[in-house]
Formats: structure tokens, C-alpha cells, sequence
């Protein structure tokens, strides 16, 4: 082909392209219907099926709306487990809107430190216009919710429920937005005019202010206190009063969060196995715990969360959940849909060319409830609790195949104690710092 489209080559194209039925008959679907519908195959949905050796009852689904707080969602769904266990309950929720208070309240002091930070940075530089693109996003990683646990704790979803803005962020998160813009805007300028550090600061407490303020008026005023009352299966009533949100989390979900860590598969040159990973100004709580990661072979991350649901714990876990899944059909099959048949051609990158070229990384983030083991006990299929309300899926529940998890599950997070010694060791060494847009920096 020359360097430019010719006429002549349109002519040619459309010549071939009409004299296939098969062309004519997949334009005549797809410009009714869409890709997905023409391309899906019935069959995946009757080979996987909601069925499981290791199973881990969970009662009710819990429904993140129109937010992006899957990661907390899905952190607290495995807390929420550890309570319904501890006080025999029929369900338990805690409050996600509480969790997502301090969330944005740490995120927009974080952008602001990463601002002072960054002060000598050229305006249109590629750093400072990825910490502009979205200082308060929904989003968020294990070791986040950790330090927010470890600061805040946590409260029943009774103590603090769901606002307008919690459960549909995206005006909050545009208010939140354009102020610290403006923040930053503001404080670079003043740099620029001689302010010292002790004016700049002067300036950060007052901005702080005033995003308390407005997640206040969007959120409500977090509790102090927790006062737990409710009955269990058994009709045995529970109470317990007075307990700040440290003490309620100590006492009913009893989790020492320091013994979990999070694994991950990046298959990529730049990123050997058995070696520790961070990147660079990914967080929340400026004094909390780091995000940090321990990149494996994808057996590992396997075994490990086998293991722990074999013990009766559930497994938080992130993914790229948009890629070759069914919402309706709760499907997540690398056989769901034949694209290439549907247009003559072939989609071949591997895991590393998917996220060295952008088109995949890190999206949503679940929780492993079961896993269905063969004769030989290995997995085939595995049990997916959503934060998506139960008209998704089984009541919300997803089935995820083996072989989707090898192509799109980037990272799971167990307790230490399931990991073998050269994996500890490799978590346990200084990590390499990754760049701020890295994939392996997504939020989920």
C-alpha cells in the first residue's frame, strides 16, 4: 500500500468486501445489533457452570451504584464475612460510606503533598499532568484501604449509610476536582511569586478546610462511635455500645491486615518474577502503608488463593473485568465471544503485548468466594462475588474460567502464610519503583 488511501484502494476494498456473503450477512447483523451480541457463543454460558467444590457462603450482595469503589467493595466484602461468621449472622454490611469519606479526604491531601513536591516540575510535563488528570478518583488498591483502616477503622453500614453522592459520585468528584485544580494551580503560582514554605503550608491547611467541607455537605459528618445492635440467626440478640470505629474493627472483624499482601502477574520484560514492586506517587494516607507488590507466575497467585478459601477466608482480587465477559450471564470465558470469525481476522496479543501496548491492565476489583476443583484438583472454574446488586449474574455472583484468570487477573491478596519462602523473601526486599503510569499503577 502507498503512503496514502487512494480512491483507486477504497474502490478495490469495497469491491472484495460486498463479494463475501459472509461480509454482507455480519454488516447486516452488526449494524443492527452491535459486536457483542453477533459475535457471542451460547455454548460458553452452558459449559460454565454456577457449581463449585470449594464453596464459601455468603449472604446478600452488596451494589457500589454508580461510584468506583469496587476496591472497597470488595475489601469490606471480606471483612463483612468474617463478621457474619463471628456473631452467626443472616447479613452484615459495613459502611462503604464512611471508608469513602476519609478516602477522599486522604487523597486530596495526598494530591496536595505531591504538589508541593512537585513544585520545579514544568506545568505541561508529563508528571504534572498525571497527577492533574484525577487527584480524587474512585479508584483504589488493597494497601489503600489498609491504611485507611488502620487510621479510621470501620462502621456498620447502619452507622453511616449511602448518600446521593456515594452511591453516584461523578458531581462530587467534578466539585473535588475543579477545587484542587485550582489548589494547585494556586499554590505553583505563589511558588512562583517567592512564597516560603511555612505561606505554602498556610495555604495547603486552608484548602484542607475547605474539602472537608464539601464532603461533609456531600457525605455527612462521619460517626465517632459505633453502637452494634442485631440479632442473629439463632433470634440471639447482640449489643455492644460506645466502641470507636478502631475498636469495632479489632473486636468483630479481627484482622490483622499486616499478615495480608498483594500479588500480582505481569509478564513482562520489565518486570522479573520473585521481585517486589511500589510505584511512584500511587496512595492515599500520606503516612500509611505503601502500595506494594510481589510479581509471580500466575500458579502462584492459583495456589495461594486456593489455599485460603480452603481454610474458609475469601480472596480480594483485581482484574480486567471488561474483557471477554458477560454482565447479564455473570460469564468471564476466553470462549464467551469468536470476534474472529466475526470479522475475518485474528486478535492474537499475549498477557505482556496486552499490557505493554495499552490494551489491557487492572479495572475492577472482586472477591473469590469458591473454586471448582477437577478429579486431578486443579481449578476450572472459580466463584466471583460482585458489588454490582444481584440482577447481574446468579443473584450477583460471576463464574470466571481457569483460563480467563491465566489471561486476565492481574493480582490477588492472601495471607503471607500460604506463600512459599522464595515469595516472602522476594516481598520482603526493597521494591522497584515503577512510574506513575505504569499498568501495574492502576486503580481498580
Amino acid at each position: 500500500m502507498s503512503e496514502k488511501i487512494t480512491k483507486t484502494w477504497l474502490k478495490k476494498q469495497e469491491k472484495e468486501f460486498l463479494a463475501d456473503r459472509a461480509n454482507r450477512v455480519a454488516m447486516d447483523a452488526v449494524t443492527s445489533t452491535g459486536v457483542n451480541d453477533n459475535a457471542k457463543r451460547p455454548e460458553a454460558f452452558r459449559a460454565d457452570l454456577h457449581e463449585y467444590s470449594v464453596f464459601l457462603p455468603q449472604k446478600g450482595i452488596t451494589n457500589q451504584k454508580h461510584s468506583g469503589r469496587c476496591w472497597m467493595f470488595a475489601a469490606l466484602n471480606t471483612m463483612r464475612f468474617r463478621i457474619i461468621k463471628k456473631l452467626n449472622l443472616k447479613d452484615f454490611e459495613l459502611s462503604q460510606a464512611y471508608t469513602m469519606f476519609f478516602d477522599k479526604l486522604e487523597k486530596a491531601n495526598y494530591f496536595l503533598e505531591s504538589i508541593l513536591k512537585t513544585l520545579d516540575e514544568p506545568t505541561d510535563g508529563r508528571l504534572l499532568q498525571w497527577l492533574l488528570m484525577a487527584p480524587v478518583q474512585d479508584g483504589g488498591q488493597w494497601d489503600m484501604i489498609c491504611s485507611l483502616i488502620e487510621k479510621y477503622g470501620v462502621v456498620p453500614k447502619a452507622c453511616m449509610p449511602e448518600s446521593f453522592s456515594s452511591s453516584a459520585s461523578m458531581q462530587m468528584n467534578f466539585t473535588l476536582t475543579e477545587k484542587l485544580r485550582e489548589d494547585a494551580c494556586r499554590l505553583r503560582s505563589a511558588y512562583r511569586a517567592g512564597a516560603d514554605e511555612a505561606k505554602l503550608r498556610a495555604m495547603k491547611d486552608e484548602m484542607m478546610e475547605t474539602i472537608y467541607g464539601i464532603l461533609c455537605v456531600c457525605l455527612g459528618v462521619p460517626p465517632k462511635t459505633v453502637d452494634l445492635e442485631v440479632r442473629d440467626k439463632d433470634d440471639k440478640f447482640h449489643r455492644d455500645l460506645g466502641l470507636t470505629p478502631q475498636e469495632f474493627f479489632r473486636k468483630y472483624v479481627d484482622m490483622d491486615l499486616s499478615d495480608y499482601i498483594s500479588l500480582i502477574n505481569a509478564p513482562t520484560e520489565d518486570k522479573p518474577y520473585y521481585h517486589s514492586y511500589s510505584v511512584e506517587f500511587l496512595g492515599n494516607v500520606v503516612e500509611g502503608r505503601k502500595v506494594k507488590y510481589v510479581n509471580l507466575p500466575i500458579e502462584e497467585l492459583k495456589k495461594a488463593a486456593i489455599a485460603q478459601m480452603q481454610d474458609g477466608e475469601p480472596v480480594w482480587f483485581g482484574c480486567d473485568v471488561g474483557k471477554s465477559s458477560e454482565r447479564s450471564g455473570g460469564v468471564m470465558s476466553l470462549e464467551l465471544y469468536d470476534k474472529g470469525s466475526l470479522f475475518n481476522t485474528t486478535f492474537g496479543m499475549n498477557k505482556a503485548e496486552r499490557l505493554e501496548y495499552g490494551h489491557s491492565l487492572m479495572t475492577h476489583a472482586m472477591v473469590f468466594q469458591g473454586v471448582n476443583l477437577d478429579e486431578n484438583g486443579k481449578p476450572n472454574r472459580w466463584r466471583v462475588e460482585n458489588s454490582w446488586g444481584e440482577e447481574p449474574g446468579k443473584k450477583g455472583y460471576y463464574v470466571m474460567t481457569d483460563s480467563w484468570f491465566d489471561e486476565y487477573l492481574y493480582q490477588v491478596v492472601v495471607n503471607k502464610k500460604y506463600l512459599p519462602e522464595e515469595a516472602l523473601k522476594a516481598f520482603a526486599e526493597k521494591p522497584i519503583m515503577l512510574k506513575p503510569w505504569d499498568p501495574m499503577g492502576s486503580l481498580a
